[in-house]
């Protein structure tokens, strides 16, 4: 009888023994890829030109409010369409605390990192401001009041001309941080000549880790349950005794901040802002990244914005062996309308055959894998 029972407990036993190692190699290949990453990330100013550097600052920008904005839409589920609003914030804010006072344009002349501090503080604030609206309305509602923000931000950039610049925007100064001056002063590193773009990708790079991590914290902790619970059941979440104005409040706020760093960084790689840039268009572009790559998932917010930003400058640089895409004005699509329709319809795809974004297809990838090796 003995015999029999400890037959039963051995094999019970073993089908978890084929699981635990899928989830070892799993872990072990995670590492690897990210490890390989990392090294790829850190090497790439050595041997990359100017514009795959900037192309990556962009994404790297673009990142950083996609991951904010995924907060209050995606694990929150709050409807936000003037995200450009809070990215001109950062932005012009950067410019105006960093900047020099002249003849025609106001500048305060603050070091410039504490400068780009400031404007990340202003753009919460700016947040917070609307935080109480935030807190009360949900979905389209949201949608509808946030779309205001774009109209007010671009009337005020377009006017404000001793703040701004007006129509034709204002320089940015160059960030100085431990003594390194992001311009294009050369440095040289291994026999490497570093530019603005090198210099600042490593910046960049930093604060996309640095907000990657901080996000995921969010997420995983307790707060992250109360925002899921928020999403999927407003009610619910407060029977529980979620206080579910407060966190939509607050996670507006934060997501405000996320854009206000993201617009230092859209200035710092541009050196020029300019009003244009900061349309609705641009709160589109965002709500694209988060869809494509996947809602709820820092992970997806990181690879929609890759897709999102560097898609118009890749067919921009190879229009001329793509077909239907060429310069505008030649008869052809222009690549930027071309980066349009593809991820426009990237996101209907997604939306249809693929709610997860991309970011399901290498969780499939992750979890098929280890079994067949098993």
């Amino acid at each position: 009888m003995s015999d029999a029972l400890t037959a039963q407990a051995e094999a019970a036993k073993s089908p978890a023994q084929p699981r635990s190692s899928s989830r070892s190699l799993l872990a072990r290949r995670r590492t690897y890829v990210i490890a390989v990453c990392a090294l790829l990330l850190l090497a790439f100013p050595f041997y990359l030109d100017r514009f795959w550097l900037q192309a990556g600052l962009f994404a790297m920008a673009a990142a950083i409010g996609a991951i904010g904005l995924n907060l209050l839409t995606g694990a929150t589920g709050q409807l936000s369409m003037g995200h450009a609003f809070f990215l001109a914030v950062g932005a012009y804010a950067y410019c105006v605390f960093a900047g020099e006072r002249g003849e025609e344009i106001s500048g305060l002349g603050l070091p410039s990192w504490l400068a780009a501090l400031l404007a990340v503080l202003v753009a919460g604030a700016a947040g917070g401001l609307f935080s109480p609206i935030a807190g009360r309305l949900k979905g389209a509602y949201l949608g509808i009041a946030t779309i205001a923000l774009i109209f007010i931000g671009q009337h005020v950039l377009f006017n404000a001309e001793d703040l701004t610049g007006g129509a034709n925007g204002r320089d940015v100064p160059a960030m100085s941080l431990f003594g390194i001056t992001f311009d294009e002063s050369e440095l040289t590193v291994a026999n490497v000549p570093f530019g603005s773009a090198e210099k600042l990708w490593y910046l960049g790079l930093a604060l996309t880790l640095l907000c990657a991590l901080f996000a995921r914290g969010v997420l995983r902790g307790r707060p992250g349950r109360a925002m899921n619970a928020i999403r999927d059941h407003r009610i619910a979440a407060g029977v529980l005794g979620v206080p579910v104005a407060r966190y939509r409040a607050g996670v507006f706020v934060l997501s405000s901040m996320y854009a206000g760093l993201a617009g230092v960084l859209l200035a710092l790689v541009f050196q020029r802002t300019v009003p244009d840039y900061f349309g609705i268009a641009l709160s589109l572009e965002y709500l694209a990244m988060i869809v494509i790559g996947g809602l709820g998932s820092v992970a997806g917010a990181v690879v929609g914005a890759a897709f999102v930003s560097l898609l118009p400058q890749i067919l921009t640089r190879y229009s001329d062996a793509l077909p239907l895409v060429s310069a505008p004005g030649t008869g052809g699509i222009a690549p930027g309308e071309a980066a349009r329709y593809l991820y426009g319809a990237a996101v209907v795809a997604a939306v249809l055959f693929l709610p997860g974004g991309l970011v399901q297809l290498a969780a499939r990838r992750a979890r098929k894998h280890p079994q067949e090796d098993a």
